[in-house]
């Protein structure tokens, strides 16, 4: 028996082809939903494109027939194959009963959109048996269950962030087969059933201390990481295994897309930038690096700033600024080799353009060869953002997307639907990529203290 799915206006704002996600059941999108679509329509970001789309897509199927008698959806769609409904929430006051509107228009009056959307949602659900309301909003999803209202997340693009693939794994061994990796620096990895790119720990089982540390590479053999060889990346070390995988996976260049996955201070955006002036400047792999990351404040937004797009950027783009002042700082103060890369300061990168700072607003449409990607704080980006993001990669570009999926401030998305974590999951069959999840924060002892206890 078909079911009747029920779109929420955050559905199909967080992806424009939700609509299509349902096969064989039926969609209904209430009245209130396209009042609150034209609001956004006029925004110039991901959310006004998925609006416009989603308008565009409901008058193709308008020409179907009468949206509120139902039209196939199958005339806009290879996949789905039921039917769309827009329907108002005024047509089912008859279907609610007397006592039901008293507590509606009590508790959960009309001038709301979202209690429009709930009037659609409850009287559909008391008049058919297969009924799902879909919202990512958390508040509106708990008012419809609070009315017996079956309700559900968009679950398309998300996956399970507590089984999160971390890019590594611990195998038991013995003596005897670490001593015969390291002397042949390489062993058949078709046996351990390992992804594309994925790091092994061998670890003597009688002797944990003896260990050794290995990548899964394309010719089917894990390459033994030899100490000392990756522990050292634009004059800073890897303070642990994690960072030292880090480093091997970043200095790669057949390595196009790495994630960066840890809480704050395992060194997700330092790692990032040292890999990116190591490989741009020192090793000349690209042209230039560029950096960007969403524009979502913590706190209170400040409201409009001063100045130019470079002046505006300079505010968000701190953190990276501070990350690169350390890296260069540290360059100068700690390198024997003393280069005049070494002894490059901020300003001069970026007035060299050597280093140019984005925003993710201006990415779409964009062709970027040759260049080295930061993208952080990508937690706070949705599925279909980063694949914009990634699918602007020219010929010979690395991208890397770093963050913590601890820390969303994007109000729509969580640990498990966030563009960071669905990438890491849904790329992790390719050797195009490789993912690292850092555990240990090494930024001081009371960073690491408040990432543990607070």
């Amino acid at each position: 028996m078909a079911k009747t799915f029920i779109l929420d206006t955050n559905v199909l704002l967080h992806s424009a082809g939700s609509i299509e996600s349902f096969q064989e059941n039926n969609v209904v999108i209430p009245m209130a939903v396209i009042e609150e679509l034209d609001k956004f329509k006029k925004y110039q970001d991901e959310l006004g494109r998925n609006a416009r789309q989603v308008i565009r897509l409901l008058d193709q199927l308008r020409e179907a027939g009468k949206l509120g008698k139902g039209v196939p959806l199958k005339k806009v769609s290879k996949i789905a194959s039921g039917k769309l409904f827009v329907l108002t929430a005024a047509s089912f006051d008859s279907e609610l009963g007397s006592a039901m509107r008293e507590v509606f228009n009590s508790d959960l009056g009309t001038d709301s959109p979202d209690n429009r959307i709930l009037r659609v949602a409850f009287a559909l659900s008391r008049m058919q048996k297969q009924v799902v309301f879909i919202s990512k909003d958390i508040n509106l999803r708990l008012k419809a269950d609070a009315l017996g209202i079956k309700v559900m997340d968009f679950e398309r693009e998300k996956i399970d962030y507590n089984a999160l693939y971390n890019g590594f794994r611990p195998i038991e061994t013995n003596a005897e087969f670490i001593e015969e990796f390291q002397a042949n620096k390489v062993t058949d990895g078709r046996s351990f059933n390992l992804h594309p790119n994925e790091f092994v720990f061998f670890q003597d089982s009688e002797n944990p201390k003896n260990n050794a540390l290995g990548r899964f590479h394309s010719d089917n053999f894990i390459h033994w990481l030899e100490p000392g060889k990756h522990d050292r990346m634009w004059n800073i070390f890897a303070r642990n295994k994690e960072q030292r995988m880090a480093f091997d996976i970043l200095l790669d260049p057949t390595v196009k897309l790495v994630t960066l996955v840890g809480g704050a201070g395992t060194g997700k955006t330092l790692l990032a930038i040292a890999g990116a002036l190591e490989c741009a400047l020192h090793n000349n792999l690209y042209e230039k690096i560029l950096v960007s990351r969403p524009i979502i404040p913590l706190g209170n937004d400040l409201g409009f700033l001063p100045g130019d797009k470079e002046a505006k950027l300079s505010h968000w783009m701190q953190p990276i600024f501070d990350n690169m002042n350390y890296l260069l700082r540290n360059g100068m103060e700690k390198s024997a080799r003393r280069s005049s890369a070494s002894s490059l300061s901020v300003d001069q990168l970026v007035n060299s353009r050597k280093v140019e700072l984005e925003a993710i607003t201006y990415i779409r449409g964009r062709s970027i060869p040759k260049q080295f990607v930061i993208i952080d704080e990508a937690q706070n980006l949705t599925p279909h953002e980063v694949k914009t993001i990634i699918s602007r990669a020219g010929e010979d570009t690395k991208m890397v997307l770093t963050g913590d999926p601890q820390q969303i401030d994007n109000p729509y998305l969580d640990a498990s639907s966030n563009g960071l974590t669905y990438t890491a999951e849904r790329m992790k069959n390719t050797f195009l990529h490789a993912h690292i999840g850092l555990q240990k924060s090494e930024r001081s002892e009371l960073s690491a203290l408040a990432a543990q206890l607070l």
